[in-house]
């Protein structure tokens, strides 16, 4: 007689269809493997939600994207135009024109198919922007996550030019300018602009070649490439763990919040409809890019008005603000700093600055530890301050894009306007770094004051000789960990320039720099509370709540002992 641990085959449930699919997947797949990603923690923060946006709206462009390859021919043949568009009948254009105008007067849907892929891709930039400057002032582009930081940062640029690429395709009149502009920027490179001019356009410009070779890199490469760093990118939040504000709880060896399945599923999934929905309802509303309405591209035109896509304003308004100043060196080459310093170098130092800055911080504070905790804004007021005024520098910038439409919607002075431009980009900047450094210093007094002497809770008192004072009340244990949990940043002592032998020392020169930066980024903070100090605060809220009896008897109806009048005299 044998035994067994199996039930009889008449007593065994039969699997379910999801089990006999789930085991045939494990059979092959190894599936199984991969349960721990179910329990994968996800904290929950309404700042996360920019990437989320940015993700969806990048699914977006890929399904539109793939639809709109179905019908938009990149050839720049001219052709004569004869569809149901009356002003543009008979006219000479490119053929990448004219399918842009079947597609969107002829083909079903294709209008809004265009615009879902152009908002799209402006809601994806600007999400992506919004997702790094997060990153920024919070500081979790710290250790380990220099690479993951740079890959987003590659990811923002790789976008942008794939935006503008795919703003050229159409051929119109509008994105031929930006066309043209991108090659004086080209030509201004000094030695190799001509030769990258000649290489991109094949030949003089506009060419017949560029927006065949702009398709190729709109539908291939840049694509390509964005889903593979997009790729490696998730892979690095999810090997490195999703980073979380400080709280109880919280610390840097563990996550709260909620797992991927089933909460953050649903949520991401309800998520992404949404994103969807508010796209679809902007393609189908409001109207962008109008290619019909500028024309096919002539080289000899140019429309009043033209602006670029938004993500472009701010070069646009650096090679407007910019004087026009150019030098000839020796050997009779010209070198065009009006294009040049505002086209090339601006953007570049502007990249390097964003691209670096994480390794800047960690050189400047020699901190090699690994962070998974954020910081708030206001704890770090040096960085906060540099980053907003990076901000306002793009958006003076932007709106010098925008001088002359200024002007004419104003009644201003185009002029008057330029010369506010140059101003502003050395006053704005540095007026925006000393304001915001000012309110995040406020506001650690104010959370200081909070510990230490409680919320203000509206409630009046009178006290016995007349004054009217407001009660405070102790904050909530979790309040008060939140605000005492922050990390004390400190500025590196200064340098030893000899050591106890008389001999210099070499690396002076260096720390020296790196004094002083530390300094810039750390100094003038606002203390913490120390633990006396706590401690004294929580024994005047507890002898506040618990007032002494006075002969025996608590305090008479609408008196105050005079403990508690003292303490609310220290409030004040």
């Amino acid at each position: 007689m044998s035994t067994t641990d199996t039930a009889p085959e008449s007593t065994r449930t039969p699997a379910g269809k999801g089990e006999r699919l789930a085991d045939w997947g494990d059979s092959r797949l190894g599936l199984y493997n991969f349960k721990f990603l179910i329990r994968k923690v996800f904290p929950d923060h309404w700042s996360f939600m920019f990437g989320e946006v940015a993700l969806y709206s990048f699914i977006l462009l890929l399904l539109t994207g793939v639809y709109l390859t179905f019908f938009f021919d990149p050839s720049m043949a001219e052709t004569v135009y004869h569809g149901p568009h009356a002003p543009l009948q008979g006219q000479t254009m490119s053929q990448a024109y004219a399918s842009t105008l079947e597609i969107s007067f002829e083909v079903r849907g294709g209008l809004l198919i265009r615009q879902l892929h152009h908002w799209s891709a402006l809601l994806m930039i600007g999400a992506l922007c919004l997702h790094l400057l997060r990153h920024f002032l919070t500081g979790s582009f710290r250790r380990p996550r220099e690479a993951n930081w740079l890959i987003g940062f590659i990811l923002l640029v790789l976008v942008t030019l794939e935006g503008f690429f795919g703003y050229s395709l159409p051929d119109d009149l509008l994105s031929g300018t930006g066309l043209r502009i991108a090659e004086g920027i080209t030509l201004a490179i000094p030695l190799v602009g001509t030769y990258a001019q000649m290489f991109f356009f094949g030949g003089e410009f506009p060419g017949t070649d560029v927006i065949p070779r702009l398709y190729s890199f709109h539908i291939l490469l840049l694509p390509g490439l964005i889903v593979a760093l997009l790729t490696v990118h998730l892979i690095l939040v999810f090997y490195h763990k999703h980073t979380q504000f400080r709280g109880p709880g919280r610390t840097e060896k563990n996550v709260v919040g909620q797992p991927l399945m089933p909460h953050y599923t649903a949520k991401a999934g309800g998520f992404f409809f949404l994103v969807t929905g508010v796209i679809a309802i902007l393609a189908a509303v409001a109207q962008i890019n109008a290619v019909w309405v500028y024309g096919p591209y002539r080289p000899d035109q140019i429309s009043q008005g033209s602006q670029p896509d938004w993500y472009m304003g701010f070069l646009e308004g650096a090679l407007r603000a910019f004087p026009s100043w150019q030098f000839t060196i020796p050997g009779g080459y010209t070198i065009n700093m009006g294009v040049l310093v505002p086209g090339v170098i601006l953007p570049t130092v502007m990249m390097i600055v964003i691209a670096g800055w994480p390794f800047l911080e960690a050189w400047v504070t020699g901190d090699k530890r690994e962070h998974h905790l954020l910081d708030r804004p206001r704890d770090h007021p040096t960085r906060t301050a540099f980053g907003i005024s990076f901000v306002s520098l793009y958006l003076v910038l932007f709106f010098g894009g925008a001088n002359d439409v200024l002007a004419e919607r104003f009644h201003l002075s185009m002029n008057a306007i330029t010369w506010c431009v140059r101003i502003g980009v050395f006053l704005v900047p540095a007026l925006t770094y000393v304001i915001t450094r000012r309110l995040c210093l406020a506001m650690q007094l104010r959370d200081r004051d909070k510990l230490l002497h409680g919320r203000e809770t509206g409630k009046i008192k009178r006290l016995p000789h007349g004054e009217f004072v407001e009660g405070h009340e102790r904050l909530t244990r979790s309040q008060e960990f939140t605000l005492l949990d922050r990390h004390a940043y400190k500025p590196l002592p200064a340098p030893e320039t000899e050591d106890e032998s008389g001999i210099p020392n070499p690396r002076n020169r260096s720390e020296r720099i790196r004094y002083r930066l530390s300094r810039w980024l750390y100094g003038n903070q606002v203390a913490k509370p120390t633990r006396a100090q706590m401690r004294e605060a929580i024994e005047h809220f507890d002898h506040a709540e618990h007032p002494p009896a006075v002969n025996g008897h608590g305090p008479a109806e609408g008196e105050e002992p005079d403990t508690l009048v003292k303490h609310d005299q220290q409030v004040r």
